[in-house]
């Protein structure tokens, strides 16, 4: 490419950096060089900048209690079933087209597809798939065995332009205790609805929407950082990951647990919430940090058998669960790691997987 030819030499220069990112990245998938996340980055953008817009972005924490009006069995991972019964619901209220959602006519407005399967303001070049990045359901009760009047918690977290739907996921969840949960039918009634800092916005029936608490992932990274001790310049500690982790790393998926992948993954879910939100953000393909080092790790693999009504099929999604623990952390790779935190990370978030802890050693 000569550069007499160019009318200006800063496109040259451009170019020259394009050219030489992707010959990296042919590289790096030949096996030839080691990184996974090879930088391309504009001047004057490091880390910091990047995620200085990725702190506003929205979300709302729900905490819901149900209670069974029989006693009931339900799955140990109880997070799938939630989810596929929210959608069928919603499918059920909404539906004008009898589920032919290929050749729907009203694809564009219609509103499962809004609140189940995220619609970007700018989708990411690397999404291929329906990728749920406005919702997360997680569930820590292991239980199957429920008698009438016992209880469930769970929670819902919404990002984005799904914080507004909240009375739709609210009527699905409702309509999901007089239809049945699960493959028993599981009936319920929703007792309470609280948000993040646990007043209640469910009282006596009646929705109070001045405790519908929306904040941004900037205000909870604060919160966390706070926790840390002041003047503390680097750290270590442990990531304890509650629900599986999934992702692909230099072109597989990842058998056990390191940090490499983990802050990937971070960076990844957060540029495609960019994306959700709209917000204008560079792509978050950088350099692997050298500041968060692999001490050592203990990991497993478990599955989550699942049923799609959708499909009419069954499946199981993997991933691996354990701890990884790391030591030299700065300041920017903590604020990441805080934020996957609230986010969750990897593939399968809606259905709850993802789900780590920043702990202390």
């Amino acid at each position: 490419m000569d550069p007499l030819k160019h009318e200006d030499a800063a496109i040259f220069e451009e170019n020259q950096r394009i050219l030489m990112f992707l010959e990296l990245r042919k590289l790096q998938c030949n096996g030839a060089i080691r990184k996974q996340y090879i930088i391309y980055r504009r001047k004057g953008c490091s880390m910091s900048q990047l995620f200085q817009k990725s702190k506003d972005i929205r979300y709302t924490k729900l905490y819901f209690t149900i209670q069974f009006t029989e006693d009931t069995v339900l799955p140990k991972q109880k997070v799938s079933a939630i989810r596929g019964g929210i959608g069928e619901m919603l499918l059920r209220a909404n539906c004008v087209r009898g589920r032919e959602c290929e050749s729907c006519d009203f694809e564009s407005e219609c509103i499962v597809q809004r609140i189940m399967y995220s619609k970007y303001e700018k989708k990411p070049s690397f999404v291929t798939t329906g990728e749920s990045v406005g919702y997360v359901l997680e569930c820590d009760n292991y239980k199957e065995e429920f008698e009438q009047g016992s209880e469930l918690n769970f929670q819902l977290l919404l990002f984005g332009k799904n914080i507004v739907y909240f009375n739709q996921y609210l009527q699905a969840i409702s309509m999901l205790g007089a239809s049945g949960l699960g493959k028993h039918q599981a009936h319920f009634v929703i007792v309470a609805v609280k948000n993040q800092y646990r007043q209640d916005i469910l009282i006596h029936n009646s929705i109070d929407m001045r405790n519908y608490a929306i904040s941004t992932v900037g205000a909870y990274v604060d919160y966390r950082m706070k926790q840390l001790q002041r003047g503390q310049a680097s750290c270590g500690g442990v990531l304890v990951f509650h629900t599986p982790f999934t992702v692909k790393y230099q072109g597989a998926f990842i058998q056990d647990l390191h940090m490499e992948p983990v802050i990937a993954s971070i960076r990844r879910r957060l540029y495609m919430l960019d994306c959700f939100e709209g917000i204008e953000a560079e792509i978050f393909w950088d350099e692997t940090p050298e500041s968060a080092v692999t001490v050592k790790q203990q990991s497993r693999l478990e599955g989550v058998n699942r049923y799609s009504n959708r499909r009419d099929s069954a499946m199981t999604l993997r991933g691996i669960r354990g701890k990884v623990w790391f030591e030299g952390a700065d300041e920017e790779t903590m604020k990441l790691l805080f934020a996957g935190e609230l986010l969750h990370v990897g593939k399968n978030t809606s259905f709850g997987f993802g789900e780590f802890e920043v702990q202390p050693v």
